[in-house]
């Protein structure tokens, strides 16, 4: 049966209607359960070896075109479609966007499991099936609220499984229900994503906003992403959830195992569990605890463990490396504490530098400390970050294992952020170097024959316009904000955070305001779009989106101004939106300070979608700039060396460069000045203000001057519009290398080495 009668067959058996005469939300979910049958049809990944990817989250976005482009069929359904009347565009707008993630380290891992089935590799993602995810963001008067962003239906991708496992804790225990959702590759077989939920959920549970009670742990677990950890029940609340997924996890590897008749001493030659960022660190101690639970003595188990696990560093940030009170492990996990005091033991025996120990002096039990010893690879995800780690931040790491040590760059999916969110680009690309770029994305390489000439130079332009059109639509729609398409699309998105520095893009920002209050006109107007959600608890992150919504509200509300210059701030920042912004974008900000951003992947879409980069020296940044060349990348800022010798100097001064520079000065002082603070909210606005001239502790006044001058200039050189056409497809061309397929590639090669 051909495809248009398989899904006439289901509307008639679901709904009693014909495509024809079908609502887009009948179709949508005809089409949910016709890919579903398709994926059911796909062969398992099978090997003797297989990697479990632990993450924490797994920003998978909508599946639909996904999955339909992954079995090669997202043209044919779109034609069938468009033949009676429907758009498939529109019809993938109903999709519920899974609430599973939340920024890089989420999509990264969704980019991962795509490439490893793609590559035919045999791996599973390993995860949490979260109700409410982190939050749905909603803006009232100028500020984050925070709401539940419940997306499970009734019908939907996940499927229910028969695996059930029970979850000892200190004074209780909880049976979790694994769900599985289908993971294919490019025009390939699949993999599985294993979801563990507690069967006892209650989302009645959460009152107003997203306050629930912290401590009905039985009720609560599977609720939230990343639940707020600034007070001792949520600290004892994250270990719960972590706890959970480890278990549950390690308990459905050691079935694997049995069924597949390996010996459990041979563990490492049949798994390889890659632990993503320190929120799964505990499965170490819990593999260990099975292990014994099974006849092994305690160093046997430890051997064996050490052979299997893997630990991804995805940051330099100390505060972001994750530790826990002694104490609440004891209350939560009691059975783990005498195998992390005998781990720690093992290592004072090996060092007596405090600066590597597990347990520190303060009772604090470090998780990274624990994956780097009792793992077998530790990586960072650019080049710039893994030498910061092997030569500052865990020195005393690579000084004791310098084997272990390694670099993956991270990469993303192109069927994700480009062949599904850029249909107009990649059929076009399509068009002039053929489809192999599609899963070989060195051959968009080929594009470099093209950058002289004028009619593909002309069509990139026209296509940027397209994409640019389409975003102002859908910003009129949502947000009712008029965008000039004819503007310069300037592009921040990425979590909140300082060291991500969206507060030196408000600099700018107020720069150009006063610039033109004095009688300046820019030659193209300037649209700068935000994205971003703040953690509930962060709250100068929360001050800084209040400052951004208050300076586009006195933006728009100046008649002189408004033409020229324009502040958005997207509500809800997700994949969904994301897939409409990298296409749109001219400029790609990627402003962190030098050393900060262990890679970044939002400047790798920009990238792949004709964006040009301005950014510091920093993460993958470093990378791009290597690829392109200096005419095609805008770079600016302290380098890397300067900004870690800073901080080691303690020699950082705001005041002193506010002192020195009046200029400079001005712009801070506008922050709680009038005109902002009769629209703002002063106390939000003046902590952001004294951050900013007592602290500045992500040095954004240092680079400020810098900031603004290579910004001008980048924006000078928009006006020659064939010479930025060629920056486009240069940074189109030169994108292959961040394929995810290329990093999964590097993994299994280097690290996990399957079958």
């Amino acid at each position: 049966m051909d495809i248009k009668n398989q899904i006439n067959t289901i509307l008639k058996e679901k709904y009693q209607v014909s495509l024809a005469g079908a609502t887009d939300e009948q179709v949508y979910y005809s089409l949910l359960n016709y890919t579903k049958l398709l994926l059911d049809e796909k062969s398992l990944i099978s090997g003797d070896k297989r990697v479990f990817y632990f993450s924490a989250e797994f920003l998978i976005g909508k599946l639909l075109s996904n999955n339909l482009i992954n079995l090669g069929i997202y043209d044919k359904v779109a034609r069938i479609l468009k033949e009676e009347g429907k758009e498939l565009a529109l019809i993938e707008e109903i999709e519920v966007e899974p609430s599973l993630g939340n920024g890089g380290l989420g999509r990264l891992a969704a980019c991962f499991l795509d490439s490893i089935a793609t590559l035919d590799l045999p791996g599973d993602g390993i995860g949490l099936n979260y109700h409410l995810g982190l939050f749905k963001q909603k803006f009232i008067n100028n500020k984050q609220m925070e709401l539940p962003d419940p997306w499970i239906e009734t019908d939907s991708w996940l499927n229910k499984t028969a695996n059930t496992y029970t979850v000892e804790y200190g004074d209780f225990s909880l049976q979790s229900v694994m769900y599985d959702l289908d993971v294919v590759g490019y025009h390939g077989n699949k993999n599985k994503l294993h979801l563990f939920d507690v069967a006892g959920v209650d989302e009645s549970l959460v009152n107003r906003g997203i306050d629930f009670d912290k401590t009905a742990i039985a009720k609560n677990l599977t609720l939230f992403l990343y639940p707020d950890d600034s007070t001792k029940e949520g600290q004892l609340l994250r270990i719960y959830q972590q706890y959970f997924m480890v278990s549950s996890g390690a308990q459905y590897i050691l079935n694997w195992c049995r069924q597949s008749g390996f010996d459990l001493a041979d563990l490492a030659d049949h798994v390889v569990i890659q632990i993503n960022d320190t929120h799964p660190s505990l499965i170490i101690p819990e593999l260990i605890r099975l292990l014994t639970k099974e006849g092994f003595t305690l160093h046997q188990a430890v051997k064996i463990v050490e052979k299997t696990c893997a630990y991804t560093n995805h940051t330099i940030l100390k505060e972001a490396l994750e530790k826990w009170p002694r104490d609440y492990l004891k209350q939560v996990v009691p059975q783990l504490m005498d195998i992390i005091e005998s781990l720690d033991a093992i290592i004072k025996e090996r060092s007596t530098n405090q600066n590597v120990q597990i347990i520190d002096s303060q009772n604090l039990v470090h998780m990274a400390h624990m994956d780097i010893h009792f793992g077998f690879s530790v990586n960072g995800v650019a080049k710039l970050h893994t030498d910061i780690l092997k030569e500052v931040e865990l020195n005393d790491f690579y000084n004791m294992y310098p084997e272990k040590f390694n670099n993956k760059t991270n990469g993303i999916t192109f069927r994700r952020w480009l062949i599904s969110c850029n249909h107009e680009l990649a059929r076009y690309l399509e068009s002039l170097i053929g489809t192999g770029f599609k899963n070989d994305g060195s051959q968009l390489e080929k594009l470099l024959d093209f950058r002289n000439d004028k009619e593909v130079l002309a069509n990139l332009l026209k296509i940027k316009s397209s994409s640019k059109a389409a975003l102002a639509r859908h910003l009129k729609e949502t947000l009712g904000c008029d965008v000039d398409c004819d503007s310069i699309f300037d592009i921040q998105i990425k979590r909140m955070h300082e060291y991500k520095r969206q507060q030196l893009n408000v600099l700018y920002i107020i720069d150009q305001y006063l610039k033109i209050k004095a009688g300046y006109r820019p030659k193209t107007p300037l649209t700068c779009i935000f994205g971003a959600k703040a953690a509930p608890s962060y709250v100068l992150a929360k001050d800084i989106i209040h400052l951004i919504l208050s300076l586009s509200e006195l933006i728009d509300n100046d008649e002189d101004v408004a033409p020229y210059l324009k502040v958005v701030m997207v509500e809800n920042y997700d994949v969904t939106l994301a897939q409409r912004l990298f296409p749109a974008a001219d400029i790609s900000e990627q402003i962190s300070l030098a050393s900060k951003e262990a890679s970044g992947t939002g400047n790798m879409k920009f990238m792949l979608n004709g964006a040009v980069t301005l950014g510091t020296d920093d993460g993958a940044n470093v990378e791009i700039h290597d690829l392109v060349g200096d005419d095609n990348v805008y770079i600016f800022g302290a380098s890397s060396s300067e900004v870690i010798e800073h901080y080691r100097l303690d020699d950082y001064s705001p005041q002193d460069i506010l002192e020195s520079k009046p200029h400079l000065r001005k712009l801070v002082d506008f922050i709680i000045g009038d005109q902002l603070s009769v629209i703002g909210d002063k106390e939000s606005l003046t902590r952001v203000y004294q951050e900013l001239v007592g602290r500045d502790y992500f040095m954004t006044l240092l680079d400020l001057e810098n900031y603004i001058e290579v910004k001008e200039k980048m924006l000078d050189d928009y006006q020659q519009r064939e010479k930025w056409s060629v920056k486009m497809l240069v940074n189109i061309a030169m994108a292959g290398f961040f394929s995810s397929d290329r990093t999964i590639g590097q993994y299994n090669e280097e690290i996990w080495k399957l079958k």
